[in-house]
């Protein structure tokens, strides 16, 4: 027995030195593992390993003595947490003193001694005992990177565990760090030697009187040079080590002294990067820096940078230039002065005013803007730099536009006055007393309106932007300086169309201050604008010219523009709908006035009240033109016959689907159980002047006019959010389901379809799904049969098809692989493939995120995926006269795919593109060509194994009969010289010579796209291209 348990003794400790004579002797790597593992294992105790490398850590000879300790070494990385105290403080002892071995042990010592690091059972004391011997014992800048490495990780090791020991030796530790880090030049060591740094300083380390030797040595390396080499596998960028570097140099106000001359001698150096790097680092440094700090180098530090602003080509130094200036300005600005203290603030702004002051009195010179800049950097920093820099430019300013008469000189300084302005709005002041432009009120005010009256159209346009800001400071115009700006704003809105952008500039400053000022545009506008209204309607009953037809659209776009403030919509909105009722001219005017109702909407879609007035008031209104216009009469009149058309029921779609999608659940409740009764069941009750002359019945054998108006329910009823309740919703989607497949009236069988379908996409998973969708395709297969309503059942199909598709449904796949088999059908098949447009985009009335329906964010990838291997396989398997549909459709589906998700399957998929452009049908040339553009761009070397056969396509299609394909074509020769040069070189001449030809194309876009691409193609080759 007692030999047996001998034998089991002796066993494992054989197996070990076994292990470590493999490793030690013969050099190999993997048994440090096995012993490691062994020793997690509970095989071997981390003495038994200690032992068995007795002989070899006592070996004569150093590398043997490295490989033992190495082996030690890598065993303790993996099973530091299982050491005890006592086996801690022995091996601490043991490594400490090997620290005085050979340089080629030390590599092994300090791998052992970051294991050490990481253990949780280190006794106190024992962190400084180890540093101290590192900074006595080891020269580290003479070891190789990975062991200076090593040196560094023990250090961040031990500052983040036993950060109070450290403390306690003072500033040795920071003195020994210096010595270690003296020197360093590897990128991946002075990432972590930056941030040792700024952990000493951050964490309140005692520097000592070592401050200037810590900033030096690591200032030395400011500003960062550095290019990663090619093909690096670290990563580390150049910015990484700048924006390191710069949170070590801005930690502390202590290196303030040394720092500040060393950016001002970098930023007045030739070199860019300098430049920028000192001006950022600048920036950063200020936001811990006080007066005290700054008081000496302030005059050095502004003309530093007045010079990089006024001299600079380089519109980064310049804008880097004024950051800095604006950080300074804040810094002076928020230090706290004692009573006998000398306040800095003023004396800088006063050095700033009097070197940019006078420039500002020469709008036509160069400096102008630069010294414009300089004063509002400075000014944005505070409110007291504001007050003080405004107090001083603004009357100067005010003088020089007085002073100087051309409408250019004034628009500059008109110009630099508005950025003074501007800064004012960041301010806010409890006494009204204390505003600065009080002061300024009326000089102000008579400046902008003389701009607002000037010829130039430049100056009009600061004049108006001006006024805008103005306005927006609280209490600064006056009720007759607000009746004169409303006056002005009413003319400038109705300006010809050489002054667009001034009219545009007018309707949005009149819609911001009509926020703000609701009595004065409801008393001083809103008549002017309602007998403008009434006058137009006059002129279009007379037919009179087209100006006084675009005064009445400008009208039109007044009203909606100041529709701001729920007070201003209770006056706006009657008006347009009282319009719409009494106008009896064409469709361009009743369209316009939707538009201007859709843009109303949509400014009261933020405030809850208004957008409940809107939808109360507006949609029963529209509802009952409809309804009224649908009803058969002997004399129809001119706005009832419009109100039926097909362009007119789009604009009234957008206009009741924008005033229902920001319903809250409560009021589209309400809405709903009114709307949806009068489809169903006639019941016009709620609507005004609802005395008509039949019942309204348009899905009960109603006339095709009624019909027409399921286009307004479905805006309605789509639009509406998921938790809102349709009443009748069974009879409802029957009914849909039976009036999308009536062949008599194509519009209304497709507005059937589409509105079944958003409402099938926002029902929840369940049986009523279940059931409705069953009602669907039970409708589509007997309608895809030969007879009447084939077409219509197709469309029935496809939307269903797409509500499905949005939401990930399972049964979309289905109905998918339905539309798929449709592509070789001879009637169907063009239409089918037109239909895999219209699953991959997004529509504007139905089916929309913003009217609540279920889109999945990944849709179209998903649709790719699962369709374009079939789609690809149905093609190779088609018979040649059906071939093109499926090329239709595929590159609809690739057209309307994300980039990045085509780019892998390119390879695969371009010579099925490159045979799309030989189609005839120039829906698919084009769709190929928008998709083939941008591949050109992001995939270069996958297209140039294609070159000839792209540049034989691209030229054919030059000449294409569609103007839309000619351009399309065009743009890709252009994309073509993306391509490797080398590989474009043979077909230069041929394609200079080809590209004459549409330089005479009889269309001024085409003959744009073909000077711009024959430019490139003649540069193709030369230097510098």
């Amino acid at each position: 027995m007692a030999a047996a348990a001998a034998l089991e003794a002796v066993a494992p400790t054989g197996a070990l030195w076994g292990l470590v004579q493999d490793f030690v002797m013969g050099q190999q790597e993997g048994p440090a593992d096995q012993v490691a593992a062994d020793v997690k294992s509970g095989s071997y105790t981390v003495l038994q390993v200690v032992e068995a490398l007795g002989s070899s850590l006592e070996n004569p000879e150093p590398r043997t003595r490295a490989r033992g300790i190495q082996l030690l070494s890598q065993v303790l990385l993996q099973c530091h947490s299982l050491l005890l105290e006592k086996e801690v403080i022995h091996l601490i002892l043991f490594y400490e003193n090997r620290l005085k071995d050979h340089h080629l042990v030390i590599p092994s010592v300090l791998q052992g001694l970051r294991a050490l690091s990481l253990c949780m059972a280190l006794p106190p004391g024992l962190a400084v005992s180890v540093l101290k011997a590192i900074f006595q014992e080891v020269h580290v800048q003479s070891l190789p990177q990975v062991d200076r490495h090593t040196v560094y990780s023990i250090i961040t090791n031990f500052m983040r565990t036993r950060e109070e020991e450290l403390k306690g030796l003072g500033a040795d530790f920071t003195f020994g760090f210096i010595q270690v880090m003296d020197g360093e030049k590897d990128p991946r060591n002075l990432l972590v030697a930056f941030r040792i740094v700024h952990d000493l300083i951050s964490r309140d380390y005692s520097l000592g009187p070592f401050v200037e030797e810590l900033f030096e040595v690591t200032s030395c390396y400011f500003p960062i040079d550095f290019t990663p080499p090619p093909n690096d596998p670290y990563g580390i960028q150049r910015e990484d080590l700048i924006l390191s570097l710069r949170a070590v140099l801005a930690s502390t106000p202590r290196f303030a002294e040394f720092l500040l001359p060393l950016l001002i001698e970098k930023v007045d150096s030739e070199i860019l990067s300098a430049k920028l790097d000192s001006l950022q680092t600048l920036t950063a440094c200020c936001a811990v820096y006080g007066q005290k700090e700054l008081k000496d180098f302030l005059p050095s530090l502004w003309a530093s940078i007045r010079r990089e602003v006024f001299q600079t080509a380089s519109e980064r130094v310049e804008a880097d230039g004024l950051a800095a200036l604006h950080s300074l300005t804040a810094c002076l600005s928020r230090s706290v002065l004692r009573a006998d203290a000398e306040d800095l603030l003023d004396s800088f702004l006063s050095n700033i005013l009097q070197d940019c002051r006078h420039h500002l009195c020469e709008p036509d010179m160069k400096l102008v803007w630069p010294s414009a800049k300089l004063l509002q950097a400075a000014a944005g920093a505070s409110a007291r730099a504001c007050d003080h820099i405004t107090s001083n430019v603004l009357p100067l300013l005010l003088e020089q536009f007085h002073k100087h008469s051309q409408s250019n000189q004034r628009r500059t300084i008109l110009e630099m006055m508005l950025g003074f302005l501007k800064l004012h709005q960041k301010w806010s002041y409890e006494d009204k007393d204390e505003r600065p432009l009080n002061g300024f009120r009326d000089q102000l005010c008579s400046l902008v309106f003389m701009a607002l009256t000037d010829p130039s159209t430049q100056l009009q346009l600061v004049g108006i932007r001006t006024l805008a800001v103005l306005g927006a400071q609280p209490d600064l115009l006056s009720s007759g300086d607000l009746e004169l700006a409303v006056g002005h704003l009413y003319r400038l809105s109705f300006l010809e169309e050489d002054s667009q952008s001034c009219r545009a500039a007018a309707l949005e400053a009149s819609g911001a201050l009509a926020t703000l000022y609701p009595v004065a545009f409801s008393s001083h506008l809103v008549p002017k604008l309602a007998e403008e209204l009434g006058r137009g309607q006059l002129d279009l009953a007379r037919g009179d010219e087209p100006i006084k037809c675009s005064r009445h659209l400008r009208c039109l776009q007044a009203l909606s523009a100041i529709s701001t403030h729920p007070s201003i919509v209770k006056e706006t909105l009657p008006l347009l709908l009282q319009h719409l009722c009494q106008m009896n001219k064409g469709t361009n005017e009743v369209i316009a006035v939707c538009q201007s109702l859709q843009q109303v909407a949509e400014k009261c879609q933020q405030d809850p009240e208004s957008c409940w007035y809107f939808h109360q008031t507006a949609v029963p209104c529209l509802l009952a033109l409809a309804v009224q216009a649908s009803m058969p009469e002997k004399e129809h009149s001119v706005l009832r016959k419009v109100l039926l058309e097909d362009e007119v029921l789009a604009a009234m779609v957008s206009v009741i689907g924008t005033a229902t999608t920001h319903l809250s659940p409560d009021l589209a409740a309400q809405s709903v159980a009114r709307i949806v009764p009068l489809f169903l069941d006639g019941n016009v009750s709620f609507l005004p002047e609802n005395s008509f002359p039949c019942r309204f019945q348009p899905f009960q054998n109603g006339s095709s006019g009624q019909r027409r108006l399921v286009a307004l329910l479905m805006a309605f009823v789509c639009s509406l959010p998921r938790n809102v309740e349709i009443p009748q919703l069974n009879q409802l989607m029957r009914e849909l389901v039976e009036l999308s497949c009536c062949p008599s009236c194509p519009s209304s069988s497709t507005a059937a379809a589409k509105c079944f379908a958003g409402l099938l996409n926002k029902l929840p998973t369940g049986q009523q799904l279940d059931e409705f969708l069953q009602l669907a395709v039970d409708k589509v297969e007997a309608g895809l049969s030969p007879g009447p309503y084939r077409s219509q059942a197709f469309t029935l199909l496809l939307w269903v098809t797409k509500a499905l598709v949005l939401r990930y449904h399972p049964l979309s796949s289905c109905l998918t692989d339905q539309l798929m088999g449709l592509l070789g059908d001879p009637e169907l098949g063009p239409a089918a493939a037109d239909g895999f447009s219209l699953l991959m985009s997004d529509c504007t009335d139905v089916l929309t995120r913003a009217g609540h329906a279920e889109v999945r964010i990944m849709f179209r990838q998903r649709f790719f995926t699962d369709n374009v291997p079939a789609l690809v396989q149905g093609f190779h398997a088609a018979s040649q006269d059906v071939k093109p549909n499926y090329l239709k459709g595929l590159s609809h589906v690739l057209n309307r795919l994300p980039k990045p998700v085509l780019l892998p399957e390119l390879p695969t998929l371009l010579s099925l593109l490159l045979e799309a452009l030989s189609c005839s049908d120039s829906v698919v040339q084009l769709s190929t060509l928008s998709c083939l553009q941008p591949l050109l761009l992001e995939a270069p070397q996958v297209m140039s194994l294609h070159v000839d056969t792209l540049v034989t396509k691209f030229l054919n299609l030059s000449s294409s009969p569609s103007m839309a394909v000619r351009i399309a074509a065009l743009q890709c020769m252009h994309a073509l010289t993306r391509l490797p040069t080398p590989v474009l070189l043979p077909y230069k001449p041929q394609v200079i010579r080809a590209l004459a030809k549409p330089l005479d194309d009889k269309k001024r876009l085409v003959r744009k796209e073909a000077v711009s691409a024959r430019g490139e193609w003649f540069l193709l080759g030369s230097p510098g291209s």
